[in-house]
């Protein structure tokens, strides 16, 4: 048996500034583990294993604990039950996405908020799924 915290790698858009500032400030309680952050517009072994399952990164961000991908509401909905409740943001994050139903709610409208802000500061998509026409926000 192997008693070893879980490792958990959070896989996201770094260049959009509420997915940067969001994932920067998550805090996972210590005894569950440490996050590792990791820029969905770098390449990567993570970022490789999300392409081969289909999940487009611009989507939905994705949760690695383990072996294990959780994508979007799935996601926020397991760092928000990982994470403690200190600071504003964790426990606003906590508070929001401990209820898989409220992750599931309000993930689309926060993409929705996302894509518009990365299209009004003329970001391009990061498109790991190679689509047509798929460039721009």
């Amino acid at each position: 048996m192997n008693d070893a915290p879980p490792d958990i790698e959070v896989v996201y858009d770094k260049e959009c500034p509420v997915c940067d500032f969001y994932c920067t400030r998550v805090d996972v309680d210590s005894n569950v583990g440490t996050v590792k952050l990791v820029d969905a517009r770098e390449p990567g072994a993570t970022l490789d294993d999300v392409t081969a399952l289909g999940l487009d990164i611009d989507e939905g961000m994705v949760v690695k604990i383990d072996d294990q991908l959780y994508y979007g509401p799935e996601a926020i909905h397991e760092l928000a039950k990982l994470s403690s409740s200190k600071g504003l943001v964790n426990g606003l994050g906590k508070l929001s996405f401990r209820s898989r139903t409220a992750a599931r709610i309000l993930y689309p409208f926060l993409k929705g908020v996302r894509n518009l802000l990365l299209k009004a500061l003329g970001k391009t998509r990061i498109n790991n799924l190679g689509l047509p026409d798929r460039d721009r926000f």
